[in-house]
Formats: structure tokens, sequence, C-alpha cells
């Protein structure tokens, strides 16, 4: 499991240096027919993260699955509900609640990046939150629980249902009940554990263009310097749990 963030052309410069920033990482040689895509290359470990410039609409973020078979495992994505966009080497398909997502060859990563280190503060990218509406989370969640194949979990609030990543693997799955007020289609958004470090790593990432959004006892959201929304949360960077309340 992998993330993409995908950032518009106008903000795709400022946004990469400010992602390699925050996590410590270098950036691959562009790829694709028009140099749209590179990795984000963590200093150990296997890459887990990639950008891609989007020539419209405001970007986002979308999950790429690494499989050993891509036409089987996309036709048991299609027969649990989602549709294909494109298939051609690897396939993206549009899960239930319209999040996007893809199906990509394994190439063999195993290896978990570590924390970044910032002074004493500590942060890892971790976690992808997909954000449901509430007329169509039943139906998702059930989706990706069937199509992985992961445990599910109640989260620390009523709102949210965590999948148990297996051993090694650098996101976890979050799913994310929006109000009955938001109409929308799905959306997807990066979360980085900080453990009790999140007011520290906050004001770090202000300092490198962030901008923060809303602050609550568990997470403080903020914007990147495309505007996009992203989470710090206090769950712990190596063990992934959230402090006692």
């Amino acid at each position: 499991m992998t993330a993409f963030l995908d950032r518009p052309t106008a903000s795709f410069d400022t946004s990469v240096a400010f992602w390699q920033a925050v996590t410590a990482s270098g950036l691959s040689a562009p790829r694709g027919e028009q140099g749209e895509f590179a990795t984000l290359l963590p200093a150990h470990g296997d890459a887990y993260l990639r950008v891609q410039r989007v020539p419209e609409g405001a970007g986002g973020s979308h999950l790429d699955v690494h499989v050993d078979d891509v036409a089987a495992t996309a036709a048991r994505f299609a027969a649990l509900g989602a549709h294909v966009q494109h298939d051609g080497g690897y396939v993206t398909m549009v899960s239930p609640a319209g999040i996007v997502f893809c199906v990509v060859p394994h190439h063999g990563q195993a290896v978990r990046p570590a924390p970044v280190t910032d002074g004493a503060a500590r942060s890892l990218v971790d976690q992808l939150s997909l954000d449901v509406p509430d007329v169509h989370f039943d139906a998702e969640a059930g989706f990706w629980v069937a199509g992985l194949g992961w445990e599910r979990h109640h989260g620390a609030m009523a709102e949210f249902v965590v999948l148990a990543r297996p051993a090694g693997q650098p996101l976890r799955l979050l799913l994310q009940r929006l109000g009955a007020d938001d109409r929308g289609g799905g959306r997807a958004h990066l979360d980085l554990a900080c453990g009790a470090d999140v007011e520290v790593v906050a004001a770090r990432h202000v300092a490198l263009g962030a901008t923060i959004v809303r602050t609550t006892p568990y997470w403080t959201t903020l914007a990147d310097p495309a505007g996009l929304p992203y989470c710090l949360t206090r769950r712990d960077p190596v063990t992934g749990t959230l402090p006692p309340p």
C-alpha cells in the first residue's frame, strides 16, 4: 500500500518541496509521458509516497494497492462494486463512494521507513484516511474489508473504522464517516503520527508553508502549500497506538 499526493501544476513544485522537507525525503527523477510522476525517497526503508502533477482540478491524494496479479485483483475489486477508469499496465479504479485508487504491480517492497526525527520531535506519514459521506459509509467500509482482507476494528471515535494492517505495511487505512449533510463523493488525505509532539511538529510545518485549519484533543488539521488538508495525530509513530485518554 502506497500513497500518491496529486497536486495541481500551479503549486506542484512548492508542494513537493514541502513534503520532501516534512518527510526528510529525496526525490527521484521524474517519469511519465510529461514528467508528471516522481517518488519521495526515504533515508531508510522502501519508498511509499509518490507525487503526481495534475493539470486540472484541486488535486488530492489516492491509494495504490501493490499486488502480484493486477488483472485478477482488479477483477475482484470490480466484482465488489468498483469500476475501471483506466487499464494499461496498472488499473485505475473508482470505489463505490467515488474514491480513486490504483491496482499496480508489486516489486518486493517490504521495509517500512522509520519515523522522521527533527530535534526531539518525531513524526511519520503512516495512514491514509478515506473520508466517506454517511450515505456511502457502510458500503465503502465493506468494500475495503472484502477487497483487502484486512480485519475491521472500531476507531477511537464512533465515526471511525480502522483496517488492521499486516506487519511491514507502511500505511494504515482509516475510514472516516462524514456528516449527513456532506453529499459529495469520497476523498482521501494523509495522516502523520506524532505522539506527544503534535504541537512541535505543527509549528515546524507552519514554518515550512502549511496553515493550521483546526485543532482538537486528538489531531490537528493543516493545509499544505497546495491548500490540501492533512492531519497530525497523537498516535505513536512507532506503535500506531493512541495515548490513554
